[in-house]
């Protein structure tokens, strides 16, 4: 379906070539910024700054103030339960290896939501500034190797998963080094190189936890991988659907909470600490 020969096409630009970064439009800018902070949305509907006419028409009252709402910490929504979750792990820890585990996972949660946040809103308001934009890009890209590390962390450290777990443990984060390193020399250059990095790294590890003994939780970690990757479609769709890249991170966010669920359930309740490694 063409959704630019569609009533939708207003709300997004035409696609670009695969060398050249897609310029999301004012709408979804804002859509991106606050599909880090989806309670916001709902600001935004009962302040009647936005409302819907004619079929699907999104008229503006307020340009001004919207855009001054929009921007003043949306995005901050899915950062402080990033930080709260992560100190919940910490405090429910009773020995180093949990704390360590909790202190990785929780950084790179909070580290993910953090650099996009800010990548995001230098697109949208300092977009003319292109060296800092473009830096923010680097880290955003940068933070989710990093955030895929942290997410398998607490399975490698706290359950018995046979003789690669203790290689796998410092392997995942070589591999999240080399992704940087990566992203600093050839930013943008091969995105569907950089798309099977990001897609290599979330499989490798996860063939070491299919060996571990103790199964509960690997419902929870195949569903929060279905949601990654689904939402990597809506990831590069840039162009061809309207609001994709918002989507997408609504994707990240129900796989993250997903996966935050497993690891509070299973690796970190009192009874749970029984059956991991430690």
């Amino acid at each position: 379906m063409d959704f630019k020969k569609t009533k939708f096409g207003r709300f997004m630009n035409c696609r670009v070539p695969a060398s050249k970064r897609y310029q999301p439009t004012e709408y979804e800018h804002a859509a991106n910024c606050a599909t880090h902070g989806v309670s916001r949305v709902l600001v935004h509907f009962s302040c009647s700054y936005w409302r819907f006419s004619d079929g699907a028409d999104w008229i503006v009252r307020n340009e001004a103030e919207r855009r001054r709402i929009s921007g003043r910490g949306a995005e901050e929504f899915w950062i402080l339960p990033s930080l709260v979750g992560g100190s919940v792990l910490y405090f429910l820890s009773v020995d180093q290896w949990h704390r360590t585990a909790a202190w990785l996972y929780g950084s790179g949660l909070t580290g993910l939501f953090v650099t996009s946040t800010l990548f995001h809103t230098a697109a949208w308001k300092i977009s003319h500034l292109r060296k800092v934009e473009q830096r923010f890009h680097m880290c955003d890209r940068m933070a989710i190797y990093f955030f895929i590390a942290a997410s398998y962390s607490p399975w490698l450290m706290l359950r018995e998963l046979g003789p690669w777990s203790c290689h796998m443990r410092w392997l995942i984060w070589v591999m999240a080094c080399v992704g940087s390193v990566y992203v600093f020399f050839f930013h943008e250059r091969y995105k569907l190189l950089e798309l099977l990095g990001y897609v290599a790294m979330g499989a490798v590890p996860a063939l070491v936890i299919l060996s571990m003994v103790e199964r509960a939780g690997v419902c929870e970690l195949a569903v929060g991988g279905v949601l990654y990757v689904v939402g990597v479609v809506f990831f590069k769709s840039d162009g061809l659907v309207p609001f994709a890249h918002a989507i997408w991170h609504l994707f990240v966010a129900a796989g993250a909470s997903v996966h935050y669920y497993a690891i509070w359930r299973y690796l970190y309740l009192p009874e749970s600490m029984l059956h991991t490694s430690r």
